[in-house]
């Protein structure tokens, strides 16, 4: 009888023993350490990159700015300066188109795997009740910072189409905390809408390369560090739509392009 205790005994510590033993390092390695091991991308040298660089032209008349009735809140009429409440979808300046979004849409491999560096959140405020700046772009994986420098209580409503893109719907209250979103899906002319003031509207531009601008009072842009190949760069407009143009760029040079939008 204590013979067999003694078995016992035996086998319950080689059983624990036994479960205790390590998995095989190929089973207990997760998916995300596995990514973390892989090599980092190496930057290109700097001596095999070009640009391409241009401006964005309107040809004829464009349509003439509405006034903005703001009357519904009179925090907004306060804040907004009065008869300088016009809309802003047709931004031209001398013929020069403002609130362009340009972006690499095609070119080399090399241009869609350049390690990025995300940057910091770019800001988009409300001021007067107006969304500023009126167009926005950033990196993949960046962030956007919400701020309300009104004393009004305002909304932040995206209206995404891309699919895998989630909306954002939140409130601000006067001059309340700032609120910062990720944007993880590249897209373009994401509407932005505030659901308290209808005629509130902007729009976000989430590139899926690091080469991309929106035009200036001036029109122009500039793409730099573009390793060198064919690309197709499109330029986005939030009522005229997009174009798209074939360009090469060598390494250490400048590629012009222009692109020109009309009525329609």
């Amino acid at each position: 009888m204590k013979q067999g205790k003694v078995f016992v005994a035996a086998m319950v510590v080689v059983l624990g023993v036994a479960g205790c033993k390590a998995k095989p390092a190929e089973e207990s390695a997760s998916p995300a350490a596995a990514s973390v091991a892989q090599p980092a991308a190496t930057p290109l040298p700097a001596n095999s990159l070009g640009a391409a660089s241009g401006t964005v032209k309107f040809n004829g008349k464009p349509p003439a700015p509405v006034k903005i009735d703001m009357t519904m809140d009179p925090a907004c009429g306060m804040s907004a300066g009065g008869d300088n409440n016009m809309s802003e979808q047709f931004a031209v300046h001398g013929g020069d188109l403002a609130n362009v979004f340009v972006y690499v849409k095609d070119g080399p491999k090399a241009a869609f795997s350049v390690p990025a560096v995300v940057g910091p959140a770019v800001v988009m405020d409300q001021k007067g009740c107006r969304y500023t700046p009126h167009v926005i772009a950033l990196m993949k994986g960046q962030s956007v910072e919400f701020r309300n420098s009104d004393i009004t209580m305002h909304n932040i409503h995206t209206m995404p189409t891309a699919v895998g893109s989630e909306s954002i719907d939140i409130s601000q209250s006067p001059k309340g905390a700032p609120q910062t979103k990720q944007f993880n899906q590249a897209e373009t002319m994401i509407p932005v809408r505030c659901n308290n003031h209808p005629w509130m509207n902007a729009f976000i531009n989430v590139s899926e390369t690091p080469f991309f601008a929106v035009t200036g009072e001036d029109g122009t842009f500039s793409l730099k560090g573009l390793p060198e190949g064919d690309y197709t760069l499109a330029a986005v407009h939030e009522k005229l739509g997009e174009q798209t143009m074939k360009v090469s760029v060598k390494a250490l040079g400048t590629t012009e392009a222009k692109f020109t939008f009309v009525a329609k």
